[in-house]
């Protein structure tokens, strides 16, 4: 008889225990994906001058490599191919330059308005997870700054 009384609450314990490691395994996915992305934007050579970077809500639309950036942050390799655990969309990447050139600057790549969907038996809710950022200076990428003799 006390089975009957105590086994609902446990296994619904244990199921939220197992949703709230989905969340934080997605809370980790997440500042990865900034993290990968920020490194390798500020790995690539500014491909236009300072200044004529366009912006679309605080999020450059043009610049060195976007599309790879994004790739990077959301697969792990600029191709873009891959698992994507985490369920990012290249919505979901933002790409912001700062006076970015060879070993000055700074680039930063943040998610937002990421939903993580959070059910429990007879709970499901969408969770907008708060912004997550990196911010890296830029590096040489292999390039550096022409030397006249």
């Amino acid at each position: 008889m006390e089975f009957v009384f105590i086994a609902p609450f446990f296994f619904m314990m244990l199921v939220g225990i197992v949703a709230a490691g989905s969340l934080f395994f997605t809370h980790n996915a997440l500042v990865d994906a900034t993290r990968r992305g920020a490194r390798y934007a500020s790995m690539q050579a500014a491909a236009n001058p300072a200044g004529t970077i366009r912006t679309t809500n605080g999020c450059d639309t043009t610049g060195p490599s976007l599309t790879a950036i994004t790739n990077y942050a959301i697969y792990g390799n600029a191709a873009g191919t891959g698992t994507n655990v985490s369920g990012l969309t290249p919505n979901n990447i933002c790409v912001e330059y700062s006076n970015f050139g060879v070993q000055t600057g700074t680039v930063t790549v943040s998610v937002r308005n990421f939903n993580f969907n959070f059910v429990i038996p007879g709970i499901s809710r969408v969770i907008t997870m708060p912004p997550y950022r990196t911010t890296v200076s830029g590096e040489s990428a292999g390039a550096s700054p022409q030397v006249c003799p």
